[in-house]
């Protein structure tokens, strides 16, 4: 980096600010006799004389042009440095010219030298330092500028010297003649310092210069009040002349407060208006529905009603809740229904905005709703909804719905009050049965299959009857059939062979879905007493000798003719299939339960008297008796058959099944 550039630099960033001139010593000061040092006593005599503003001086004056080689000594008194490194020199003195003087020497001379000499003290004498250049210091020989002569008045120059570095206490300055006609007017000695200054919101104390005219020394620097740094770190270079340049780093107002007008000072930003971030910005007024009645805010409070979301910059303007949505239309069908809404009356002032629906439930006119199950589907979704409409599904039917269409935006979490919404009730229609859960195979011979199935999970209404839709595996034609009841028997079937077969319920709304493809396959020969009660175990448990428990086993029974089939016994039919399989035998063993009773209660099923018929009793005298008795099965398929069990014999017997 070039001094040119520097220089360029300090011009942009640094105000201009004059040299500040420190004096150490000014002849012009003395109210009395200067009385310093001379070299001969002939030489310098101290006068009284004016300076250049006619004001009373003491001077010194020397004019020894005639005689030859002349060595004329002055040496001022004892300066302090106060710790400068360089120091200046302004003399004001008048030269006679040596061309208007008649009759000398041509050792007549129009200059005089200038000296200094540093010490720890005021130690110099009339003979100490010795009367010569060395132990003094040159500084420099100091010519006028213009000269006089006797016919014209006296001509002042001024000329301004500078040495350092200073390393000791102090100096004194020696001024030496060499046969000049001169008078030396007033000397001043001071120091040059750049001022206190303020640059790029920093402050920077006043500093001497460098020891050298062209070192730079460097002053750190401090942000000013309400300001903070935004690059450190933070300093200023004094050149030799005393002036400011090249800054580095800089501070700016802190939020709340804007640079002053001659841009040195961070000014409070009065009431109603504010800064939100550090920085070189002005103060701005507040932003609608927001104040402050603070000196120095960084943010205007909103008002009652208003609110900021989380994400909103602080000089955003305050917002509020939107109202309603407007005009919402309601379409059922049966058990859907869709739902359109306009646009809120006022939206709050934002653009976040988005829309959740509510779905309530009514059972009873006079009790509250209550929220729907997670079974109601509301697409595309329940909660932020941009787009203005949904569908809702999976309601029942015959059912009173209310939905609420809540208007919300970004500053509805911060409002104590509850989103406005709008709000339609709505009643479902019939609607079709849900599909036929599954269904499973009762009994199968070479050209039947006996089949039952559980309702449908959702009715929606009265059951009027079922489909049973059948084909062979792989064939695409198909055969349907119908039944009142959860059960039915498919006739004329090929023997082993496999059907696909699919149940569906109807109402008054028409067929409900089928249900799941079931294979199921005919038997190879027809055994018609193969049947599921065969595959249901009539448990009997023993006792040991002495302790004879008794568990009496009763066979399923249903009513005694197909056409006077009872619901009970199609509940029966349907709890039933949760303990069998096709295929599969049971056996339950009594002595799992703490009460054999449990098992028969669980396992039983309790039937009119009128249904069993005790035919004999066999064994009377010896420890087992053999019952034979009559029961109606389970399966309306199956005819009534006889079964015979041996238990241990007890006295009771006879008693338990007297008529």
């Amino acid at each position: 980096m070039t001094m040119d550039y520097l220089l360029w630099v300090c011009s942009l960033v640094v105000p201009v600010v004059l040299a500040v001139e420190d004096t150490l010593m000014d002849s012009r000061w003395a109210t009395t006799e200067l009385a310093w040092t001379t070299f001969p006593e002939s030489g310098w005599e101290e006068v009284s004389g004016y300076d250049d503003s006619m004001s009373p001086i003491r001077t010194y004056q020397v004019c020894n042009v005639r005689q030859p080689n002349q060595n004329n000594w002055l040496r001022t008194d004892f300066i302090p440095r106060k710790g400068v490194l360089r120091v200046y020199v302004e003399l004001k003195f008048s030269v006679r010219d040596c061309a208007s003087i008649p009759n000398i020497p041509g050792s007549c001379k129009e200059t005089f030298n200038l000296f200094y000499y540093e010490s720890d003290g005021d130690t110099a004498t009339d003979s100490s330092p010795l009367w010569r250049e060395n132990p003094y210091v040159k500084v420099d020989t100091i010519a006028p500028d213009e000269s006089f002569s006797l016919l014209e008045a006296g001509r002042i120059n001024t000329k301004v010297r500078s040495f350092g570095p200073l390393s000791k206490a102090g100096f004194y300055l020696a001024f030496q003649d060499l046969g000049a006609c001169m008078s030396l007017i007033s000397v001043r000695v001071f120091f040059k310092k750049c001022s206190t200054t303020i640059a790029n919101y920093a402050v920077f104390p006043e500093t001497a210069t460098g020891a050298e005219a062209t070192s730079l020394v460097i002053a750190p620097g401090a942000c000013v009040s309400n300001a903070m740094e935004v690059s450190v770190p933070l300093k200023l270079y004094c050149n030799g002349d005393g002036e400011w340049m090249v800054p580095v780093g800089s501070c700016t107002c802190v939020a709340g407060f804007e640079p002053s007008a001659d841009g040195t000072q961070c000014q409070a930003c009065v009431p109603g208006t504010f800064k939100p971030k550090f920085g070189e910005g002005s103060c701005a007024l507040c932003p609608s529905n927001s104040r402050t009645s603070a000196r120095g805010a960084n943010i205007c409070p909103c008002q009652n009603g208003f609110h900021r979301a989380d994400s909103d910059p602080p000089d955003s303007a305050c917002t509020t809740i939107p109202s309603a949505p407007r005009s919402v239309i309601s379409s059922v069908n049966e058990t859907s229904l869709s739902l359109e809404w306009e646009e809120p009356e006022d939206t709050g002032g934002r653009g976040d905005l988005v829309y959740n629906v509510v779905c309530k439930k009514c059972l009873r006119d006079r009790s509250p709703c209550t929220r729907c199950d997670d079974n109601v589907d509301i697409a595309p979704r329940r909660l932020g909804l941009r787009l203005k409409k949904v569908v809702v599904r999976n309601l029942q039917a015959h059912t009173r719905y209310s939905f609420e269409v809540q208007a919300v935006n970004g500053v509805s979490g911060k409002s104590p009050a509850s989103p406005s919404y709008s709000t339609v009730n709505i009643t479902t229609n019939q609607a079709a049965p849900s599909a036929v859960p599954t269904v499973h195979l009762m009994r199968s011979t070479s050209d039947t299959l006996s089949l039952s199935w559980l309702p449908p999970e959702k009715p929606n209404g009265v059951i009027l009857d079922y489909e049973i839709k059948y084909h062979e595996r792989g064939q695409a034609m198909s055969h349907t059939v119908t039944a009142q009841h959860s059960s039915a028997k498919v006739e004329g079937l090929k023997a082993a062979t496999p059907y696909v077969v699919q149940v569906r319920a109807r109402t008054v709304a028409g067929y409900g879905r089928y249900s799941n493809p079931m294979d199921f396959t005919t038997s190879l020969h027809s055994d018609p007493q193969k049947s599921v009660q065969d595959q249901l175990p009539l448990i009997i448990g023993s006792a040991s000798a002495g302790l004879v428990v008794i568990v009496a086993l009763v066979v399923i029974a249903v009513v005694c003719l197909k056409k006077q089939r009872s619901g009970s016994e199609l509940e029966y039919t349907e709890k039933l299939q949760q303990y069998i399989s096709p295929g599969v035998k049971v056996y339950i063993d009594p002595f799992t339960y703490e009460d054999p009773n449990d098992a028969v209660h669980e396992f039983a099923k309790e039937i009119d008297i009128s249904c069993v018929k005790i035919e004999e009793v066999i064994g009377a005298d010896t420890k087992c008796k053999t019952l034979k008795f009559l029961a109606r099965p389970l399966s309306p398929f199956t005819a009534p058959r006889f079964h015979t069990r041996s238990i241990p014999a007890t006295p009771s017997l006879p008693n338990i099944f007297d008529p």
